[in-house]
């Protein structure tokens, strides 16, 4: 859409790019109803390239002396007045930097025009060029270009004027849409609301049997922890896997969810390999971004040759995803290529998230490790990973904007030592002068206390 006038509002396409605009908004909120906040969010990116960037930069609007935004180009009830048809609009501008080449006329009549744009020919009509390198148009009388797409010397006080009035028409379409949709579905729209999407991908073959009932309490306990709290998930999302896998159920009643979840029953025979990458894939595409994913399995994957597009879906949607693999002695295993628990902790490591391994009867355990990731306001300070481990000594930066500060390590046969700028705590104290420690199968939880001093932070590790 480089080319298309109506998308920049180039060669006086008003009544097309405002077509364009007011189309885009009745899918935004078409979207928005259907809950699809990705699609409505990528709709929004187009319309506010056209309307905020484009328009007051490319149009002659701030050269008419007007401030305010053109509120018709959202409202196609409101008709597009003044426009200059058939009107030469320019005069010669053979330097290309004149401050305003307008033509006096069409300042005193208060007519809108827009620069064209010639890509592929140096034709126009007698009409003002775009300008720049990239307008071949612009080298046609009558020369020169009114676009303010980048600060000059020559066109500053237009181009400030247009970045302000873009704005201020930015501030005016979302709050048309706020109006219309509501507040939490605005905020919603706009990621900042309540926590990310909490998704839960669960194995319900045959020898999980024992297992499902103990991950539905697990689930049952984060949905009512949350529940009118500011750390509630906007939505809930349940994939469950087995050979076939799926489907996905999607709820923002916290109530529907635990029913939907109780309706779990295991099935299959006790060695019948997972879909489990099929499972998360399905979370992860039908997930929104920045949502917080939990696999609850006991065995390595099937479907192995999925991981590389599992880790690619990660990347781009930026969910975090933890595995919590209670492993089972009675189960046999088909030989499956290269599927092991390291595919589950390269995941979990490429997304920020854990690889937990648990008996059932830990598993209710690990709950606190869930309630902790699915927080809206979480962040990473520090992350690492070593294979084989060996003594070493990891360096962190702690300051005071940060709380409810914990570690987590996994690792088989490891010590720690934990130091903050004068003491020092050891794993074998649980609670110390500077931490509380958990152990849960393969992981350690190392909540700091609430009174951490802000500084360099070291953990050394032997493992």
């Amino acid at each position: 859409r480089a080319f298309s006038a109506p998308h920049h509002f180039n060669s006086e396409a008003f009544l097309e790019g405002r077509s364009l605009i007011t189309k885009g908004m009745a899918s935004i909120k078409a979207n928005i109803r259907t809950e699809n906040f990705k699609a409505a969010r990528e709709t929004m990116g187009r319309v506010l390239h056209t309307l905020q960037q484009d328009f007051y930069s490319h149009s002659n609007w701030v050269e008419l002396g007007n401030t305010e935004p053109y509120v018709a180009l959202i409202r196609p009830d409101l008709p597009l007045e003044n426009l200059a048809v058939d009107t030469a609009t320019c005069r010669d501008c053979a330097t290309g930097t004149c401050p305003n080449p307008i033509l006096q006329n069409i300042l005193n009549q208060r007519m809108l025009t827009s620069g064209y744009m010639g890509i592929f020919s140096d034709s126009k009509p007698q009409k003002c060029s775009h300008g720049g390198e990239a307008d071949l148009s612009s080298a046609t009388l009558p020369r020169g270009g009114i676009h303010k797409d980048e600060l000059r010397s020559d066109n500053a006080g237009f181009h400030n004027a247009a970045v302000n009035a873009a704005t201020a028409a930015s501030l005016q379409l979302l709050e048309d849409v706020r109006l219309t949709v509501g507040n939490n579905d605005f905020l919603r729209l706009m990621g900042i609301t309540r926590s990310a999407v909490v998704c839960f991908v669960i194995d319900n073959t045959g020898s999980m049997s024992d297992d499902i009932e103990e991950a539905r309490k697990v689930v049952y306990k984060i949905i009512d922890s949350k529940k009118g709290t500011q750390d509630e998930p906007s939505e809930y999302i349940l994939v469950t896997f087995n050979d076939p896998f799926g489907p996905l159920f999607r709820t923002t009643d916290p109530d529907k969810m635990k029913t939907e979840i109780s309706k779990i029953k295991a099935s299959g025979g006790g060695d019948l390999p997972e879909m489990c990458f099929s499972g998360l894939q399905l979370a992860l595409t039908g997930a929104p971004a920045s949502s917080h994913i939990y696999v609850f399995t006991d065995a390595t994957p099937k479907d192995i040759h999925l991981k590389n597009t599992i880790v690619a879906l990660i990347k781009s949607t930026k969910s975090t995803v933890s595995f919590y693999i209670t492993a089972s002695s009675r189960r046999r295993r088909r030989s499956v290529r290269a599927a092991s628990f390291n595919d589950y902790k390269d995941l979990a490591l490429a997304s920020g998230g854990q690889a937990i391994q648990v008996s059932k009867s830990q598993l209710a355990q690990a709950t606190n490790i869930i309630l902790d990731t699915s927080t809206s306001a979480l962040v990473t300070v520090f992350q690492s990973a070593r294979d084989p481990g060996k003594p070493e000594t990891f360096p962190f930066m702690l300051d005071e904007s940060l709380q409810n500060v914990t570690i987590y390590i996994t690792g088989q046969t490891l010590a720690f030592t934990l130091t903050n700028p004068a003491v020092n705590q050891s794993n074998f104290e649980l609670i110390g002068a500077l931490a509380h420690i958990q152990t849960v199968g393969n992981l350690r939880r190392i909540l700091l206390n609430s009174d951490h001093q802000s500084g360099p932070w070291k953990i050394s590790i032997n493992s």
